[in-house]
């Protein structure tokens, strides 16, 4: 038994402690005609060492953002990510815990946590946060159900500007809990048309900036929120937060998104952590839990979980939320992420994505590209290839370049256009070599 420590000895003395004679004897419920029986269909086995070579030659395989030029965003962007966060959230006293149960134990940890909620109650320009999410996705369909329980309706409004796949999860959400779901048009690549909001309504779900990488008018939805007394949820970048306007001082209610741009690495698509503040009034209908600061009886500061549901875990037929945990080391990771570059580091970071993204889309217009809509954006853009986008993805990353994500999955009438993500952490020369690439690639 290769890379455990039993012996045969053991096993036999633990098995004989249990009163069994074999393993097999531990599985005599499962009838023995649907046990395997003879060797499994699977490789010899190897040395620890030789298994280290496999597995990182298998790796190896797969494109990352370390072996080409990474201009694909979507949700997840490739940022830097400072020593000190990997530093952090590696020592064992956080990288080993679990949900804080015992707030005598864990003072450390629910500070963290009450900092994040700090920090990202300021970024959104909301009262308050909760302890973090699953993902963007999840903080977002629960954003959906909450408005529903504030409203008593059942109809839940999103733009197609909003990440598709969020949508998709959105969608399952109102599937199991028999929301109606409905969607508004975008036009020009912003939310133009808010004719399917009425009284109905439960929320309006709009994303500045949108999937296309375009600054929504939040004043707009504002507007049709208090016509129709929907409640206003924006899905927001939480980097653009440093530069743009909060949705908060537009007078959304619930503000969500996803904090994996700071601190937290793509990691093929995750672990990835929700966020999602609201205001003051709305404190006991939000899923999650919070981590509030008390003192103790000497007058001591101290951290507690507090509004947090019990019915979450034991009877869950009348929870808010069915979300029972959170993603406390992501958490913890964006945390230290937002103290180590604080306000002017977050908004250089943002200025310096937005400068790029600019560069970027000015130098694959000159190659031949062609901006496929006109609005304001921040560190996406979509520019149309006047060929299949997928085809000029592929030829680019021979090239070593990861050009984007072609659009025609989501959009079909945008079939031709890539949505290119520009972080601050692309060189001049990679934009350079990009669009010189691309004019190749698309003539």
């Amino acid at each position: 038994m290769p890379y455990t420590p039993h012996t045969e000895e053991d096993v036999k003395s633990m098995l004989a402690t249990i009163g069994v004679n074999s393993i097999d004897d531990l599985f005599i419920e499962i009838p023995a005609e649907l046990r395997i029986k003879g060797e499994l269909n699977i490789p010899s086995a190897m040395s620890e060492h030789a298994l280290f070579l496999h597995m990182a030659s298998l790796a190896s395989q797969n494109v990352n953002a370390t072996s080409v030029d990474w201009y694909l965003g979507a949700g997840l962007y490739d940022r830097f990510i400072p020593a000190s966060v990997r530093a952090v959230i590696s020592r064992g006293e956080f990288l080993t815990a679990y949900t804080p149960y015992q707030p005598e134990m864990s003072q450390g940890y629910l500070q963290t946590i009450y900092e994040f909620q700090s920090m990202i109650a300021e970024l959104y320009g909301m009262d308050l946060a909760n302890a973090s999410m699953y993902d963007g996705s999840t903080s977002m369909a629960e954003a959906a159900v909450m408005a529903t329980g504030m409203t008593d309706r059942n109809k839940i409004v999103v733009s197609t500007g909003v990440h598709p796949r969020y949508r998709e999860v959105l969608k399952t959400y109102c599937w199991a809990q028999s929301l109606e779901y409905s969607e508004i048009d975008t036009a020009d690549g912003l939310t133009s048309d808010y004719s399917g909001v009425d009284d109905s309504s439960a929320c309006i779900i709009v994303q500045s900036p949108n999937f296309f990488g375009q600054i929504e008018d939040l004043g707009e939805t504002r507007k049709i929120a208090d016509q129709t007394g929907a409640i206003m949820v924006t899905v927001a970048d939480p980097v653009a937060m440093a530069l743009l306007k909060p949705p908060g001082e537009f007078g959304s209610d619930i503000v969500v998104g996803e904090a994996q741009p700071m601190g937290v690495a793509m990691g093929y698509g995750g672990p990835l952590v929700g966020l999602f503040a609201t205001s003051k009034a709305n404190v006991r209908k939000i899923p999650g839990r919070i981590v509030g600061k008390t003192h103790d009886a000497a007058g001591r500061k101290g951290y507690a979980m507090t509004l947090r549901t019990r019915e979450q875990d034991i009877r869950r037929e009348k929870a808010t939320s069915n979300i029972c945990t959170n993603e406390a080391l992501m958490a913890l990771a964006s945390t230290v992420y937002m103290a180590a570059l604080g306000k002017n580091g977050m908004k250089s970071i943002a200025e310096s994505s937005a400068r790029n993204s600019h560069y970027a889309a000015e130098k694959l217009c000159e190659a031949g590209g062609k901006m496929r809509f006109g609005g304001k954006y921040f560190t996406e853009f979509v520019v149309d290839c006047g060929k299949n986008a997928s085809e000029v993805r592929d030829t680019l990353l021979g090239a070593g370049i990861m050009a984007g994500l072609p659009l025609g999955e989501f959009y079909p009438e945008l079939e031709n256009c890539l949505l290119v993500a520009t972080t601050e952490v692309r060189t001049k020369a990679q934009i350079d070599r990009f669009a010189m690439e691309f004019g190749k690639a698309i003539r």
